[in-house]
């Protein structure tokens, strides 16, 4: 079968709350024929899925996830993955929440207050026997198990019914063993033992009520993770002023069609992308690029959507619409960079998918144990201390360690204007030791400007006004630079009489009635002019790198020109930067050896790869991998393609709509290297943030499991409470969420 018959679908999966149940999705996914590879993340909840259609359809894999007793959503194109599903599930879980905190306070202020206010238990006997009250516990617990807590029951029958249980398997069991365990000792106390017929209904619906409480806190930190993408939909204007027969409509954005006349006014966003045809302005770009300035738009300008038009008005035609714009290859480019998995999450999964079960094994060993060697009475404790175990292990922030860093992340890099195309470009990135740098058009703007002037016995302006003008009917870069120069100056050239270009050495033109002929110094020895006077001036010039060219007119020397490619604005700058990151940054190019050399020089590189063709710089990168480095490759994009795949990291150079998407991992818009480095520190960060956040999952896990298992009683009296360990296993899934969330700042 053929790559070109696979298909990639991505579609919304409500119900997941573990790393367990994104093992378990994933497996019955993967089971499946036809189907080749699935991703599922917990953060976004959402799966993406490569699969053959004409083996498979959607909607059989859609019907697998429901049978897998989760609820499979789909997700409108353009749309972010599950922003609405995530509200629904937000409103859910507080409507679940309010009924089950109604019956919990009450039942909790029944059952624990005449432990600690003296006289309660005395009062409440005076005005009910203790018989009714126990049956009262009963009457408020029912709706909290088995009312708001039904989603954990629904799910965890699901897992059970696959064999694979998870963590509503745990919350389930914890709960309906407080709930049946009371419910046999209230209406068959004598088939207990002696001392162990006691009632647990507000441990099991505080169990519940605390966990809905933790979901409901963690669905709306991980709204917050995805706002990035959130704010991005919401920069789209909803309507656009179009020119139609002659007349200005306002129509849906979404009716916008290529070609389109499409009209903007001062502090209007651009409805899509496009090339000005009519009119100027200036226009704040930075939701794209990052940089705060605003952009000068003129007629042939190209302008992309949802950017801000600032002063004037004018007028566009539509280029790209709907999916194909720059803010919807942005928004699509984030989602699957939240949706990918760095190695540290498959890690994190696999242990996730056995951890359940040894959980449950844990558990039913911590019983029998207290059972036979607990004090009296031993039923009681070794209840306890299982369902402890049951409720303290849930494995929910190891599954929400990784990918909300990741969210968070990709969001934040976003907003600096660095895409990120996969979320495992941030851990690659992270260990980076070396970054190359592509000289032309990414260390420098890659094309030459006249840097320099220098005369003999003529003035400046007039030298330069006749060597542009003999210059002027070449398509030589270098005669571009001169001309170019000229007119930046303030010079117009005028067209030449005659012109004469011999290849390889120069031209020779008539302007004005003057001879004027422009080329290198073997065109000069060549024509038999003196050249003595600027030997020092050429040869200083060519040890900066620069390209020297020599000037006659009516047969003497009269100029010194020098054309170089010139370093971008912050070159210097992005290398410092990475240098204090500790990284080694090396240049390719395919310059001579002394121009590259004299480039480097100027920006500080510590390594020089010259002379390198286009074709040899991806085995350049491979020799610089063979030798042990993780390698960062910069370069625009296009030409440097083989070189990006080949590198552990692609950072692609784009500029504006010029975004090369397909070749990097990562994507500079504005093209200003400095981005590089902020890059890597917030993948530093990341990365950071995510061993942070697996070692208080783990660590939280390892502590307290031996603490609920009842390790600390023979020495210390103390045995942990199920609703304590409820409270705590929400909060470690809190802690993760948040401290994901700091990535932001």
């Amino acid at each position: 079968m053929s790559a070109s018959s696979h298909e990639e679908a991505r579609f919304g999966v409500q119900g997941m709350t573990c790393a367990a149940c994104v093992a378990r999705v994933e497996r019955t996914l993967k089971k499946l024929p036809g189907v080749h590879d699935a991703t599922v993340n917990l953060a976004t909840e959402n799966a993406t899925v490569e699969f053959e259609p004409n083996r498979i359809s959607l909607d059989n894999i859609r019907s697998a996830v429901k049978n897998a007793g989760y609820e499979p959503i789909v997700v409108d194109e353009g749309s972010p993955a599950l922003m609405d599903g995530r509200l629904t599930e937000e409103e859910s879980l507080s409507r679940d929440l309010r009924v089950a905190a109604l019956f919990t306070i009450p039942l909790f202020i029944l059952t624990m207050g005449p432990m600690v206010i003296p006289g309660m238990h005395t009062a409440m006997l005076r005005l009910l026997p203790e018989a009714v009250w126990r049956w009262l516990e009963l009457l408020l617990a029912t709706p909290v198990v088995f009312g708001a807590g039904r989603r954990f029951h629904k799910l965890a029958w699901a897992e059970l019914r696959h064999l694979n249980p998870g963590m509503n398997t745990l919350v389930m069991m914890g709960s309906s063993a407080a709930y049946f365990y009371s419910l046999l000792a209230l209406v068959a106390p004598q088939i207990f033992p002696a001392g162990t017929a006691n009632l647990y209904f507000e441990a099991a619906a505080v169990i519940i009520t605390l966990i809905l409480l933790g979901r409901y806190w963690e669905a709306k930190a991980k709204g917050r993770t995805s706002e990035a993408i959130g704010k991005l939909i919401q920069l789209q204007p909803k309507t656009a002023q179009v020119m139609r027969q002659g007349e200005t409509l306002e129509i849906d954005v979404g009716q916008v069609i290529t070609g389109d006349l499409v009209q903007v006014r001062p502090g209007e966003r651009i409805p899509v992308d496009g090339i000005v045809t009519e009119g100027g302005s200036w226009v704040d770009e930075s939701m794209i690029t990052g940089e705060p300035e605003p952009v000068q738009k003129t007629a042939g300008d190209a302008v992309v959507g949802a950017t801000v038009n600032k002063t004037g008005a004018f007028q566009f035609r539509a280029t790209h619409v709907g999916a194909e714009t720059v803010l919807a290859q942005i928004v699509r480019m984030v989602e699957e960079a939240q949706a990918g998995k760095p190695p540290i999450q498959r890690v994190a999964d696999r242990i996730a998918s056995i951890f359940v079960p040894v959980v449950l094994l844990l558990a039913t060993v911590t019983f029998i144990v207290w059972l036979f060697v607990g004090p009296a009475p031993p039923l009681s404790f070794a209840f306890v201390a299982a369902v402890s175990v049951l409720l303290i292990a849930c494995p929910c922030a190891m599954g929400l360690a990784t990918p909300t860093a990741i969210m968070v992340g990709t969001g934040r890099a976003a907003e600096m204007g660095t895409l990120f195309r996969r979320g495992t470009s941030l851990e690659l990135l992270a260990r980076v030791d070396t970054v190359v740098l592509d000289k032309t058009g990414t260390l420098t703007k890659g094309r030459p400007e006249l840097t320099d002037l220098e005369t003999f016995d003529i003035q400046q302006d007039e030298a330069l006004t006749l060597i542009a003008a003999a210059e002027e009917s070449s398509e030589h870069p270098i005669a571009r630079a001169i001309v170019d120069g000229a007119r930046d100056r303030g010079l117009e050239p005028t067209k030449p009489t005659s012109f004469n270009a011999r290849p390889g050495y120069g031209i020779e033109s008539t302007v004005l009635g003057r001879k004027v002929q422009v080329g290198a110094a073997r065109y000069m020895r060549l024509l038999g002019i003196e050249t003595v006077a600027a030997e020092a001036l050429i040869q200083a010039l060519s040890e900066q790198g620069k390209t020297p060219i020599l000037a006659a007119i009516d047969g003497s020397l009269v100029a010194v020109l020098a054309v170089s490619d010139s370093l971008k604005e912050g070159s210097r700058l992005a290398v410092q930067q990475l240098h204090s990151l500790g990284l080694k940054v090396a240049m390719i190019t395919g310059d001579h050896q002394r121009t590259a050399a004299a480039i480097a020089k100027q920006v500080g590189i510590d390594m020089v790869l010259a002379e390198v063709l286009p074709d040899q710089k991806a085995e350049e990168v491979r020799r610089l991998q063979g030798e042990g480095q993780s390698v960062a490759f910069v370069g625009d994009g296009i030409n440097d393609a083989p070189a990006l795949a080949q590198a552990d990291v692609g950072i692609a150079i784009g500029t504006g709509t010029d975004i090369a998407i397909e070749s990097g991992d990562v994507i500079l818009m504005s093209g200003d290297l400095r981005g590089i480095a902020n890059a890597i520190r917030l993948a530093r960060r990341t990365l950071r943030t995510i061993h942070g956040n697996f070692f208080w999952a783990y660590a939280y896990n390892i502590a307290l499991i031996p603490v609920a298992a009842g390790v600390l009683y023979p020495v210390f009296g103390v045995l942990l409470n199920p609703m304590l360990a409820a409270g705590a296993m929400s909060l470690s899934s809190i802690f993760v969420v948040t401290n994901s969330l700091r990535l932001r700042k």
